[in-house]
């Protein structure tokens, strides 16, 4: 398209009535235009995707948080790696979130949509911009780009916990652990604050969500090595499960039953190592209007907002540890309230003067040897409210008669780490609750 102006009798080229500007018209060019609603309907429905994808990834990351954080229990160096990389999903789509709140609405967006078909016409050049007015989408953009790296990072942690406790004889997890965290969270906010000194200082223009030519490699380098290195790590743990299973295994169960194994622990690592990301890593970006970028953008936006749900099912939810923790503390529970709901309608109190005598009236006919039995079991309680109440388990703690004892040494660290990952099947401590109900039925 061709834009035009006209020249007055003077020689000088034509103002637009009532305003000092050159009149200019730019209506052939508006004809470009109307691709964009093609490509608005791609854009509408990768937002939608990745919406719902992060909504539902950021709440059961935060239940899962809020488990892991309750049960002391759980409280070990595995689990807070889990937490560190669910806390950096989490932020990463908090990030996301704020970033489009504040780049795609308000005043922004409805200067964007002020231009229109008409308004070509009579442009001439665009106002200088105010510079003061992009600082809250650059902090967006910024940190939005820290929680990125940060969570790109973690998932390299969780790679080298696994590989670490695989390949080292003496792995020290508590002296690690620190580094670990300096690591996940520190190593990204060096090469983000080094872009964004360099973007203010060479390429300071508008809001920061569009590329400035190859100063985007100073944040896409670490972020891509991270991948690669994660996916060698993938690599190299699977080949050490397949070689375990061919041994163990060897003679007593058929080569698809290790198939099966071994493709099982491949389907729970490849989230949490995020080999996805492998797929379209090294394909350049296309053309909006074409298939295969489509394709690409589809697929990083579905797998990219959903991993986070991934993870928190397998390595939460999924964990045997986790529900039997769960399974406890819903069996105390239970227990307590029946008993409390027993003792309400089972039981009265005839007070003499000072004294108080409690006094079991159910069923004192037919089974008064069970009531003198009741009161034998529950007098002694006015001394210690709790002592000998009947499956009462203290919070925080596990009665001997009812909870089997476990502890650090039930499980050396590898083979802790795999069953909590769903890729040990080894025999698990059984949950047993002895309630000793007939003293209060």
């Amino acid at each position: 398209g061709h834009a035009y102006r006209r020249c007055d009798l003077n020689g000088s080229w034509e103002l637009v009535p009532g305003n000092n500007r050159t009149w200019a018209n730019y209506s052939e060019c508006a004809k470009f235009l109307t691709n964009e609603t093609r490509e608005r309907e791609v854009f509408d429905r990768l937002y939608l995707i990745y919406t719902v994808g992060y909504s539902i990834s950021l709440g059961s990351l935060t239940v899962a948080v809020l488990i892991l954080g309750y049960f002391r229990r759980l409280h070990c160096t595995r689990n807070y790696i889990h937490m560190h990389l669910f806390v950096s999903f989490m932020l990463r789509a908090v990030s996301i979130f704020v970033k489009d709140a504040v780049l795609y609405s308000g005043s922004a967006l409805e200067e964007m949509e002020r231009i229109s078909e008409e308004d070509l016409k009579s442009i001439t050049e665009a106002p200088p911009a105010d510079k003061s007015q992009f600082v809250g989408c650059k902090v967006a953009v910024t940190f939005f780009l820290y929680f990125l790296a940060t969570n790109y990072y973690w998932i390299l942690v969780e790679g080298l916990y696994l590989h670490s406790l695989i390949f080292m004889a003496f792995f020290s997890e508590k002296k690690y652990l620190w580094g670990f965290t300096l690591f996940g969270w520190g190593l990204p906010a060096v090469f983000v604050t080094v872009w964004a000194s360099v973007r203010a200082t060479l390429a300071d223009t508008e809001c920061w969500d569009l590329s400035a030519g190859n100063l985007k490699w100073i944040i896409q380098v670490p972020i891509l090595a991270a991948i690669v290195v994660n996916f060698i790590l993938f690599i190299n743990i699977i080949r050490v499960l397949a070689t375990k299973l061919r041994e163990t295994n060897a003679g007593r169960c058929d080569s698809r039953q290790q198939y099966r194994k071994l493709l099982k622990s491949t389907l729970v690592l490849m989230p949490l190592f995020g080999v996805h990301y492998i797929v379209f890593m090294a394909m350049p970006y296309t053309d909006v209007s074409g298939i295969l970028w489509q394709v690409q953008m589809h697929y990083e936006m579905l797998f990219n907002s959903f991993q986070g749900f991934f993870v928190a099912i397998i390595y939460c939810f999924c964990n045997g540890e986790v529900q039997a923790e769960i399974k406890k503390s819903w069996s105390r529970w239970t227990l307590a309230l029946d008993f409390k709901r027993k003792a309400r309608s089972g039981s009265t109190t005839y007070s003499y003067g000072p004294m108080v005598s409690h006094t079991s009236i159910t069923n004192v006919a037919t089974r008064g040897a069970l009531a003198l039995h009741l009161n034998t079991r529950l007098i002694p309680g006015s001394l210690n409210g709790h002592r000998n109440l009947p499956g009462y388990v203290k919070n925080g703690s596990i009665s001997e008669n009812s909870m089997p004892s476990s502890g650090p040494e039930q499980y050396n660290k590898d083979e802790e780490y795999l069953n909590g990952s769903g890729l040990y099947d080894g025999d698990r401590p059984t949950v047993l609750v002895e309630e000793e109900r007939e003293t209060v039925m």
